[in-house]
């Protein structure tokens, strides 16, 4: 895998907000449900790898110290410096080179006790079988949709191991929580237990609400006439459809809160926050225009005035 800094197009002294608005722009434009681009889902696979490295305080500082590498695998050094692997003195066992003048003993000790400490200490002894153990745990991080957060729902995720899994979603995760899945991780090199598979959850973009924080955005279209009389207006969440009450004169800018409408969080979920926005008729309509000029003549005034 790529060096994380260079998949997500950062520096190495970015902070912790350059890194997370890098991961959001390219998880967004390489989203396999939204690019039309021939590798858009390897892609999408390389940022989020990335970010799970990146994205972690404790990794990052490991990656930057060499002590993982771009999959978050421990990077093992070799041996320490000493003796070869073919470099062998008998003189390292203690009284001397074994073969003195005229052979025989040197120092007590006997040339088939080299024979004898190779095979486990003692004459007639066995070396002690290794204790099994556990597998290393691996890490992965998967794009879940806000509506899967909220309510809960599978999400296939592809582990370092190469293993494909759909994995449960349970609803009001949080984003940076990380599911274990048991047995999961890799094989155990001495017949021991798998190790587990950590999976942090991130939250894939939406196309219509923005994460700030706990609270959802979100810009409501209306009619020309339900931002100058009000009304009842109905308006998407992630739970489903609501009604809220337009006050008259919505076109200002006011912001409209739903509390409890946003994404979950350790005290209560966030609230959703809504905006309207006049959206004319697409097409041409004469009986507007003429209306919308008569409006011009009669009642003239500039939105965009600065007011002392």
């Amino acid at each position: 895998m790529r060096d994380p800094y260079t998949v997500l197009g950062v520096s190495k002294s970015a902070d912790a907000a350059e890194v997370k608005k890098a991961f959001r722009k390219l998880a967004k434009k390489y989203h396999p449900d939204q690019s039309k681009e021939p590798k858009a889902k390897e892609r999408f696979t390389e940022v989020n790898s990335a970010y799970e490295i990146l994205g972690d305080e404790a990794k990052r500082r490991q990656f930057d110290a060499g002590e993982i590498d771009a999959e978050g695998k421990p990077r093992y050094g070799g041996f320490a410096g000493g003796q070869g692997a073919g470099g062998f003195d008998a003189g390292d066992f203690g009284g001397g080179s074994p073969f003195g003048r005229g052979g025989g003993r040197a120092g007590g000790f006997d040339p088939s006790d080299i024979f004898d400490m190779l095979n486990g200490g003692m004459r007639g002894g066995r070396r002690a079988a290794p204790q099994p153990t556990r597998g290393e745990d691996v890490t992965a991080s998967v794009a879940v949709p806000l509506e899967d957060a909220v309510k809960g729902g599978t999400a296939r995720v592809t582990l370092p191991t190469g293993r494909t899994l759909d994995v449960r979603i349970p609803a009001g995760i949080e984003e940076g929580k990380a599911i274990r899945l048991k047995g999961q991780g890799h094989d155990s090199p001495t017949g021991g237990a798998a190790g587990d598979a950590l999976v942090t959850v991130r939250y894939a973009p939406h196309r219509q609400f923005h994460i700030e924080g706990r609270d959802l955005r979100l810009d409501l279209p209306v009619t020309l006439y339900e931002a100058v009389l009000g009304g009842t207006v109905p308006v998407a969440t992630l739970d489903g459809t609501v009604e809220i009450t337009l006050p008259p004169g919505a076109n200002k800018g006011r912001t409209l809160r739903l509390r409890g409408k946003g994404m979950p969080g350790p005290n209560g979920a966030g609230d959703l926050l809504v905006t309207p926005r006049v959206a004319l008729p697409e097409r041409p309509d004469a009986d507007l225009e003429a209306l919308a000029k008569r409006w011009r003549d009669e009642h003239p005034y500039d939105p965009r005035a600065v007011k002392v």
